[in-house]
């Protein structure tokens, strides 16, 4: 669930093709869902069109995961209507988040979302904020404060609300790529607004390719590619702050708020891009490193060797510079661009 105006961070390369796969032909399906864009490449002997069963998905997802939708369950917990009992997804998310917070030490929070919402980034105006009250608002904001228990949400203070955006969304690609399987295709390439989730190849035994966006100064200027990934089991996920921020008294604002600090984060980094086996895992940790740091998350890589990354950040001269873990590295296939 992305808020509309975000930033498309990850590109997928869906050229047609005119080949099969073991005798498969390519379905393309395109769509609006979650606030940003779907595109989903994928073969099928009978070219099979699930896009209806697609966007009941989306819908269905909606129910449980948008902040947006008030009879969401994620808006009833935060509401709290004590008649709302989590669902399978609300409850997969929840304790994926829970795990994430964890292994980051608290970078990655979904009870971000009152600070999310003071500073403008959610669905209330900003507030005019300085230390004294992002202070007045971060007791309610700690991912320990919240449990799941028999479908029931349990938080200590009743102005605790969450927020699933930097997480949901990968998981929507993952349930897709499921609903997909569960039809019997096994090669496909999901795109849930940049999260993207490859299966099996394209003809020929080819991986799939996904570009990474290149940072630029403003929000409305050209998109490039920095980089092109090859892809094949595994999901790439993206989180900038580039695109989306907002500039008072001649600073910039970005929209990714560190938890702990309660103010949005101030660093070199532009955007990470993280793989991991499925999506849901990709989008979670793109945020939490965003959070972060450069520095911090090559600590916490080394420590993790099952997870890889992606990052572009700006030295001390303002230069765009590009780095990658060992594993994503072997995948890029074009040098990747520095100015």
């Amino acid at each position: 669930m992305r808020h509309p105006i975000l930033r498309l961070l990850v590109i997928a390369f869906l050229a047609t093709s005119c080949n099969t796969l073991n005798n498969q032909k390519e379905v393309k399906i395109n769509g609006l869902a979650q606030g940003t864009y779907y595109a989903i490449t994928y073969y099928d002997t009978h070219e099979s069109d699930y896009q209806s069963e697609i966007d009941s998905l989306f819908k269905a997802f909606d129910i449980s995961a948008s902040v947006y939708l008030k009879e969401s369950v994620i808006s009833r917990f935060n509401n709290n209507d004590p008649s709302v009992v989590a669902d399978d997804a609300f409850i997969t998310i929840f304790h994926k988040a829970e795990e994430v917070s964890e292994k980051t030490d608290g970078a990655f929070d979904i009870t971000v979302m009152p600070l999310i919402n003071a500073w403008g980034f959610g669905f209330t105006d900003p507030m005019k904020l300085d230390t004294t009250q992002v202070d007045s608002i971060l007791p309610l904001v700690n991912y320990r404060n919240v449990k799941l228990e028999n479908g029931k949400l349990i938080k200590n203070n009743p102005g605790i609300m969450m927020d699933f955006n930097a997480i949901a969304q990968g998981y929507s690609a993952d349930l897709i790529g499921k609903m997909l399987e569960s039809k019997g295709i096994d090669n496909y390439l999901i795109d849930v607004g940049g999260e993207v989730l490859a299966k099996g190849t394209k003809p020929g035994n080819i991986n799939w390719k996904v570009g990474i966006e290149q940072p630029t100064e403003n929000a409305d200027d050209p998109r490039e590619l920095n980089a092109v990934v090859n892809l094949r089991d595994k999901a790439l996920a993206t989180s900038g702050n580039y695109r989306r921020f907002f500039i008072k008294d001649g600073v910039k604002y970005s929209h990714t708020i560190d938890p702990k600090t309660g103010f949005p984060v101030n660093h070199r980094v532009l955007s990470v891009s993280v793989l991991a086996n499925d999506c849901i895992t990709a989008d979670a940790y793109a945020t939490a490193f965003m959070v972060m740091g450069l520095e911090k998350t090559k600590l916490f890589l080394d420590q993790n060797p099952d997870m890889e990354a992606y990052i572009i950040y700006t030295d001390s001269t303002g230069r765009l510079v590009n780095w990658a873990s060992k594993g994503i590295e072997k995948l890029i296939e074009t040098e990747p661009k520095s100015k």
